[in-house]
């Protein structure tokens, strides 16, 4: 049969909207659909819709764009086959509309189920985010949840994946979309790495501190030396802890007179010269 036909028997009815609706709600899940024609942004709007997601089909729609831009509430881009300059006369579309730029987040993405990884291209998503100032996100196509868990650690906010209770169903996109062990595994694996990016300054983690002493070294003697007599490189060696005085101050060390003899293998303190 034709696309259309096999749509046709897939379609949800407002009914089923407002079933599915009333599931998420219970599951404390946020209900989101993708309207692909103006009547059913209509529907959505009146099912109190409060995001609207832009398929890649429709990004070259401007009647369609506009009537989302009019909605004035936050929108997911996705820009599978666009150009810049197409994503580029698409929001603008929108924020002339009325839709605000910073309640955009654009998702990158390949638009082929399943999308090949040669052709992923995920580096996009940041060149995305340096053009057009906005929040970004990644609709993934490919096989497996290594792609979408590296967008999230390229930055996406959003990530959108494909599941189905089993890849052997009747239709196109089961073949490239995950069961449901495999959305909890990735969802999981996303929510780690959340935790892991961090605020992106360098400085030691609360549990290192801890280890410094440790794991760093200390200025030590290597042999005995006398009393009165000068410090020089051969009579130093670095070992741990680190809880003397720091080899970075070494050059402070060197010429210095021993007040006292100090024995081999000891830590030398700033008492000691």
């Amino acid at each position: 049969g034709s696309q259309f036909e096999m749509l046709k028997k897939l379609e949800l009815s407002e009914e089923n909207h407002r079933e599915l609706i009333a599931h998420c709600k219970l599951r404390e899940i946020k209900f989101l659909s993708t309207a692909f024609d103006l009547d059913s942004i209509s529907l959505l709007k009146k099912l109190g819709i409060k995001i609207f997601k832009i398929p890649s089909g429709e990004i070259t729609n401007l009647p369609y764009l506009e009537k989302i831009g009019k909605q004035k509430s936050k929108v997911i881009l996705s820009t599978g086959m666009s150009t810049e300059k197409e994503i580029e006369k698409a929001m603008k579309a929108l924020v002339k509309s009325g839709t605000k730029k910073s309640d955009i987040t654009i998702l990158h993405c390949t638009t082929e189920y399943p999308a090949p990884l040669n052709e992923v291209n995920l580096l996009a998503m940041k060149s995305l985010h340096k053009k057009f100032k906005t929040d970004v996100g990644y609709s993934d196509h490919t096989q497996g949840i290594e792609v979408a868990i590296a967008a999230a650690a390229l930055g996406a906010s959003v990530i959108e994946k494909h599941f189905t209770l089993d890849r052997n169903m009747e239709g196109p996109d089961h073949k490239a979309s995950l069961e449901p062990n495999e959305l909890k595994e990735m969802i999981h694996c996303i929510r780690n790495i959340e935790i892991a990016l961090g605020v992106g300054k360098k400085i030691p983690s609360k549990s290192e501190l801890k280890n410094i002493s440790a794991a760093r070294k200390s200025i030590h003697t290597s042999r005995e030396i006398k009393s009165g007599e000068k410090i020089s490189e051969n009579d130093l060696v670095m070992k741990r802890p680190g809880d003397g005085i720091s080899p970075m101050k070494i050059k402070s060390v060197l010429g210095r007179k021993a007040k006292r003899t100090l024995p081999a293998e000891y830590k030398l303190t700033l008492k000691d010269f």
